[in-house]
């Protein structure tokens, strides 16, 4: 596989493209993949589509890393949403003119969309390009995020995209806090009643 230079760091410097910027085959491409993923199930979706001939994967990233727990991640999204706050971008795309069709992914964080693909949004020119969004949640639906995407992205050709219902998280957290909480009362219950 071949590495193309298609992102540029905040500074406005050349970098080469690695994992977590644009890749491609080699060959020109027209369609991008673009996502942001917390716990790798939008990473996965976005991987799929940059498996078909002549795509381009980018994540999109915060200047400022999120954090990698996940009530630390909920609240600081909180955060965000609440403020208005849209977090600076690592890299940006730099040859968007290049791509027709755009695949965004994201998850949704607090019913909407991360504040960092609005920020992403800004900065690209989707001026008549396709935009099909990628949304993963987790169980609670698209929230606003067709609405988000209305409202920012006016000058592309938003298409109805596809969602991903993928609650392994929150779900395998609240199994955990239920197994322990079991654990507790069956702890409580022996230490009331030795055998």
């Amino acid at each position: 596989m071949q590495y193309k230079e298609v992102a540029e760091d905040a500074t406005g410097s050349w970098i080469k493209a690695s994992s977590h910027q644009a890749q491609t085959s080699g060959t020109p491409s027209r369609t991008l993949a673009a996502y942001i993923s917390r716990s790798g199930n939008t990473r996965v979706v976005a991987g799929l589509i940059h498996c078909e001939p002549g795509a381009d994967l980018f994540e999109i990233r915060p200047a400022l890393p999120y954090p990698e727990g996940y009530l630390v991640n909920v609240e600081q999204a909180r955060q965000e949403s609440d403020s208005g706050f849209e977090p600076a971008l690592e890299t940006k795309v730099s040859n968007m003119a290049g791509y027709g069709t755009v695949y965004l992914g994201f998850p949704i964080w607090g019913d909407t969309t991360p504040r960092v693909i609005r920020r992403f949004i800004k900065a690209q020119d989707l001026s008549g390009k396709v935009l099909i969004p990628i949304v993963i949640h987790g169980g609670h639906g698209l929230g606003d995020s067709q609405l988000v995407l209305a409202n920012h992205a006016t000058k592309a050709q938003l298409r109805r995209g596809f969602s991903l219902d993928a609650d392994q998280e929150r779900g395998t957290m609240n199994r955990v806090k239920a197994q322990r909480a079991r654990f507790q009362r069956l702890s409580i219950s022996d230490a009331k009643n030795p055998r």
